[in-house]
């Protein structure tokens, strides 16, 4: 058993971050404040705390995509990526990198998309269909 982590980030609207990480990700909801949301994240706690500015991440190239360097995520098993995904397409949920395999045929190989909660901040979901590689070099 992996230890859960626990991730904070700014948002614009508390309402707004509830309803996506619940209605639209199926995150449960923790404790809660006049200025923060605590979400169960996949099993990781992460908290949406209400700041006056946001700031936009530059990105990085990586495998041909323009990756936000400040991003969050899950590493999903390979259905579990699939149901999200496809989810995620049912409700029409716009992506900032299309979901896709990266490093095809390489170490690491792994299923990837990237989406914007309504904040912009950017979230991946990624999946390796073999899991023995997620740390592989």
């Amino acid at each position: 058993m992996v230890p859960p982590f626990h991730l904070a980030f700014g948002v614009k609207d508390l309402q707004e971050t509830r309803k996506f990480f619940c209605d639209v990700l199926g995150c449960s909801l923790g404790r809660t404040d006049d200025r923060w949301i605590d979400f169960n994240f996949f099993g990781h706690q992460i908290t949406a705390h209400l700041v006056d500015e946001l700031v936009k991440a530059p990105t990085n190239p990586v495998d041909g995509d323009k990756v936000p360097s400040f991003h969050f995520g899950a590493v999903l098993e390979w259905e579990q990526w699939h149901a999200l995904v496809q989810g995620l397409k049912l409700r029409e949920q716009s992506f900032l990198i299309e979901p896709h395999i990266r490093f095809e045929g390489e170490v690491g190989e792994q299923a990837t998309c990237f989406i914007n909660d309504p904040s912009g901040n950017a979230l991946e979901f990624k999946s390796f269909k073999n899991s023995s590689q997620l740390f592989a070099h």
